[in-house]
C-alpha cells in the first residue's frame, strides 16, 4: 500500500507542477483538485478501465466451465475469495491481474491463451495471477496503469502549450511559462517510465514462485512461459499500450526493441525459468 500511496503523491506534485506551468497559481489549485480526484477514481475504478480497454468480457461457471473452475480450484487453494473471471477477444496469448484488493479481483485471460494453451498451461499462468492477487500487489499495477496513461496526457498538452508560447512574442512572463513547459516536456516521458519501473521486477519472480507451489507443478507454468515468449517475440496485441504492459504476465512489447531489458518490469524469461527449475528440483 505505501508504494501506491507514493505513487499518488508523486501524480498530484505532477500535476500541479504542469498547472503550475499553465496558468500559474490558479492552474497549480485546479491541477490539485483534479489530481485528487484522479486519485480517488485510479483507486475505486482502476481496474474496470483497464478491462473495458482490452474489451474484457465476464464469464461465469456455465460460459466459460473449464476457465471459471481452474481459477475456483486455485482460489481455494490459495484460501481467497473468489475473483471475478473475463476473457480478452484477442489471439495472441497472455493474462493479467487486476483490483484493489483480494475481496475486488479479477484475472483475465486472452482467447488466444485458452486456445493454444494445454489445460496445466493455462492452470500454471491463473496460478501466477491469483499469486499477484495474494501477494496484494494487483493495486499499484492497475493504479501505475492508470498514472502513466495520465502522464502521457500531460505530455501532450505541455507540448501544445509550449508549440502556443513560440507563437506569442516574447516577454518575461511568457519565457518563464516556456521554460517550464519545455522542462516539463522533457520530465514526462522519464517520470512516465520511473512510475512503471516502481513495478518491481522481483514481483514476476515472487509469482512464479507462487504460483510453483500453489499448483505443486512448476513445469506447467514453465511450459507456459516459453511458450508465451515465443508468441509475444513473433506478435504483439492489438490493444496493447506501454502503460499497461507490466500488467501481463509477459511483456506484450517483447518483440519490440526498445533500450534492450534496461527498462523493462518484467525479468528475462530464461531469468525466471532458472528460478522456476530450481524450485521443481526443491519439490522432487
Amino acid at each position: 500500500m505505501s508504494k501506491t500511496v507514493l505513487l499518488m503523491v508523486a501524480l498530484m506534485l505532477l500535476f500541479m507542477y504542469v498547472g503550475n506551468a499553465i496558468a500559474g497559481e490558479q492552474g497549480m489549485i485546479t491541477a490539485l483538485i483534479a489530481a485528487g480526484g484522479m486519485n480517488v477514481f485510479s483507486y475505486f475504478f482502476s481496474d474496470k478501465l483497464v478491462l473495458e480497454q482490452y474489451n474484457a468480457t465476464e464469464v461465469t461457471a456455465q460460459t466459460e466451465p473449464q476457465l471459471y473452475q481452474i481459477v475456483q480450484r486455485l482460489a481455494n487453494k490459495a484460501g481467497l475469495p473468489m475473483p471475478k473471471v473475463y476473457v480478452i477477444p484477442e489471439q495472441v496469448p497472455n493474462a493479467f491481474a487486476t483490483g484493489r484488493n483480494p475481496s475486488h479481483a479479477a484475472v483475465a485471460a486472452t482467447q488466444g491463451l485458452l486456445n493454444m494453451m494445454s489445460p496445466e498451461e493455462v492452470e500454471g499462468v491463473l496460478a501466477h495471477e491469483m499469486s499477484h492477487v495474494k501477494h496484494r500487489d494487483i493495486l499499484i499495477g492497475t493504479v501505475a496503469a492508470v498514472f502513466a496513461g495520465a502522464i502521457a496526457m500531460l505530455a501532450n498538452m505541455m507540448r501544445s502549450s509550449v508549440s502556443a508560447n513560440r507563437s506569442i512574442p516574447a516577454s518575461t512572463d511568457n519565457g518563464r511559462s516556456g521554460s517550464k513547459g519545455l522542462l516539463a516536456v522533457i520530465l514526462m516521458p522519464i517520470a512516465a517510465t520511473i512510475i512503471r519501473m516502481t513495478i518491481s521486477r522481483t514481483r514476476e519472480f515472487k509469482a512464479d514462485e507462487g504460483a510453483a507451489y500453489l499448483t505443486g507443478h512448476p513445469e506447467w507454468l514453465m511450459s507456459a512461459l516459453s511458450k508465451l515468449d515465443g508468441y509475444s517475440q513473433q506478435y504483439q496485441m492489438e490493444r496493447a499500450t506501454s502503460q499497461t504492459a507490466h500488467m501481463f504476465i509477459v511483456n506484450p512489447f517483447n518483440g519490440v526493441q526498445v533500450l534492450s531489458q534496461l527498462f523493462s518490469t518484467h525479468p528475462s524469461t530464461e531469468a525466471r525459468l532458472d528460478a522456476l527449475n530450481r524450485i521443481r528440483q526443491e519439490l522432487r
